[in-house]
């Protein structure tokens, strides 16, 4: 099977931009899943009911989140909803709206797929390599073999780590998060397909998708700026992997940056 996974989703910008180019990419690669990030999907950040049906719309299976996943209060009865392919951390407090894993099924294929979020730098969670085994638990529980998992944190070293704790045991592990697309692109050992950042779909001429001007003023100054999301030409960040149906072990990765 064939994944394409769609790094962070900037805005009204990057929405667009993933409307332009999703669908005809899609097609060109023989995608069979698409998974894309969309938690700073809406104006300013966070997902909006309006823009996750807009990335649904335009050619995603499912959207997943991360630390502004419950920014808009506007988009927690949308997440308590089971039919709606939209999940936010799965180590998130027991308390938050939503679910952190889904199995999407299309054409006789199966592919589960899970959202983490890391502890280095961001807020607090549960253990991410804990949750990680129960998130595996729950795929074979399902009897789902071929899986992917969006861990969405801020530590590069973390995000190896849990490459390494999850070789052999899912078929990617896609890092994003940081918005700057890494050229760490491997196969692990034991058949995951591994990437440290997928990257960020979103202005090119910005700070992670933020004004160079607003951005630079935050960091000048350390005082409270409101940051203005960017507009102009954009890129699209993302990456193909082919699973094998059978095993799950992964086939191949590639990356790729769409402008």
């Amino acid at each position: 099977m064939r994944i394409l996974f769609v790094g962070d989703v900037v805005g009204e910008a990057g929405c667009d931009f993933v409307r332009k180019v999703l669908p005809g990419f899609k097609k060109m690669q023989m995608i069979d899943f698409c998974v894309v990030n969309g938690e700073n999907s809406a104006k300013g950040n966070g997902v909006s009911p309006a823009s996750l049906e807009h990335l649904l719309s335009s050619g995603a299976d499912l959207v997943t989140g991360g630390n502004h996943s419950l920014r808009r209060p506007e988009i927690c009865e949308t997440l308590e909803q089971t039919n709606v392919p939209l999940l936010r951390p799965y180590n998130f407090h027991r308390s938050a709206p939503g679910r952190g894993l889904a199995v999407l099924e299309k054409r006789g294929l199966r592919l589960g797929v899970a959202n983490l979020i890391g502890a280095v730098g961001l807020d607090p969670c549960e253990n991410p390599f804990d949750a990680a085994d129960a998130i595996c638990r729950e795929f074979a529980d399902a009897g789902v073999v071929c899986t992917l998992v969006d861990f969405h944190a801020e530590a590069t070293s973390e995000k190896r780590a849990m490459g390494f704790y999850l070789n052999g045991r899912v078929g990617a592990l896609i890092g994003t998060h940081t918005h700057v697309q890494t050229a760490d692109e491997q196969i692990l050992s034991d058949g995951t397909a591994y990437i440290t950042d997928a990257g960020m779909t979103g202005p090119i001429d910005s700070v992670l998708g933020v004004t160079v001007e607003t951005a630079t003023q935050k960091m000048r100054t350390g005082l409270p700026v409101r940051f203005v999301q960017a507009d102009g030409p954009c890129s699209m960040g993302c990456v193909c992997i082919e699973l094998d149906n059978k095993t799950g072990r992964a086939v191949s990765i590639e990356r790729f940056l769409l402008k």
